[in-house]
């Protein structure tokens, strides 16, 4: 079976010499020295200051909205943030988490962001922050956006789980936003095998969340704030350290795989307009097909041909009922419903890439 796709995986005997030091330093937990070396190195190589590793992309977004003053352990409360929904459930449960209410808004049918011109209607007393998402690494429209939140006095939190090296208009399109958020999952385009790290704007706000994903704990004998686990182990940023060494490696195969579906598609199926200012990072290549029915054929005659896509995102979250009522968005309802990722990893061979492309071709010509 060719999966959709696969973790990049380093060279062990890399790997191996940072266990080593490990098992010398008889240090695991709590910022040890490769959490701090990863911490410069990412921040040297993505171009941003403020970030704070932690130990997967959800609590990111939690200790985000937490450290930004979005989330309340107030119980009278009834905070609101302003998110899109189409991304993964991620974005919106973990604002439900944290007892923030996630109120949808509707996507740009051309690039799937949030579309600024749906966010300001629906704005409300209870609104505290727009929670937008760099969709598989699309920039969102990020003036636009800053000016509805100034003109509102919101909070930005950018989910920018797809967005790793991304760059807008010269500098880091991680920049951007009050936080950005970032997930090192497995099959990410850089990952520790789970972790992530969050990007603030403002130095005392990293400050803050540094003492609460460390359980409020300040000192030996001091807890200062309600807090939690959230942090990174040496092992995760050990392989974290290795996959950074490897990473032109890794986006230069990547990048072959992807133009070649673009050559070959762009001009059959629907693709994501992609901003013209910023880089890409190849992490994903969705398409979209003329109708669910279709979309649902293609997976299952791949799927037979042994060959594995995934309807992401699916389905739009407006429709999941643990999220609470939501009004329907339809934009976002409309492509999830006819939307596929294809195979993209580093190690895809030209022949697997070859045989899932006739296979796609075949059929959509029955």
């Amino acid at each position: 079976m060719i999966p959709v796709t696969k973790p990049y995986l380093p060279a062990r005997e890399k790997l191996d010499k940072y266990i080593d030091g490990i098992y010398e330093r008889e240090w695991l937990t709590n910022n040890g020295p490769l959490v701090q070396e990863l911490t410069k190195r990412l921040e040297e190589y993505l171009g941003v200051e403020n970030l704070l590793l932690v130990s997967n992309g959800t609590l990111a977004l939690q200790i985000a909205y937490r450290a930004l003053g979005v989330s309340t352990t107030n119980r009278d409360e009834k905070p609101e943030a302003i998110t899109t929904p189409f991304t993964f459930v991620a974005t919106a449960s973990s604002l439900k988490w944290e007892g923030v209410e996630p109120v949808f808004a509707d996507i740009d049918p051309d690039t799937w962001c949030l579309d600024p011109k749906n966010i300001e209607k629906a704005i409300t007393p209870q609104t505290k922050a727009i929670v937008p998402v760099h969709v598989f690494g699309n920039a969102c429209e990020v003036e636009a956006i800053d000016e509805i939140a100034n003109k509102h006095g919101l909070k930005v939190i950018y989910d920018a789980a797809h967005a790793f090296g991304v760059n807008y208009k010269g500098e880091s399109l991680l920049r951007h936003g009050d936080a950005a958020t970032l997930s090192f999952h497995a099959t990410k385009l850089f990952h520790t095998i789970e972790g992530g790290a969050i990007v603030f704007k403002r130095k005392e706000d990293l400050e803050t969340a540094k003492k609460m994903m460390s359980f409020g704990i300040t000192g030996p004998d001091a807890i200062e704030e309600l807090g939690i686990n959230a942090k990174m182990n040496e092992f995760q940023a050990a392989m974290g350290l290795c996959v950074l060494d490897e990473m032109e490696e890794n986006l230069k195969a990547r990048a072959t795989v992807w133009h070649r579906y673009e050559r070959e598609l762009s001009q059959s199926l629907q693709l994501q307009v992609k901003s013209e200012d910023q880089d890409y990072n190849y992490a994903y290549f969705p398409v979209v097909f003329e109708s669910e029915e279709r979309a649902l054929k293609i997976t299952e005659d791949l799927k037979k041909n042994g060959v594995s896509v995934r309807r992401y995102f699916y389905p739009s979250l407006d429709s999941v009922e643990c999220l609470g009522a939501r009004s329907p968005q339809p934009i976002s309802k409309n492509i999830a419903s006819r939307i596929l990722c294809l195979p993209v990893y580093t190690t895809l061979e030209e022949n697997e890439q070859e045989s899932t492309l006739n296979l796609l071709v075949n059929s959509l010509s029955n």
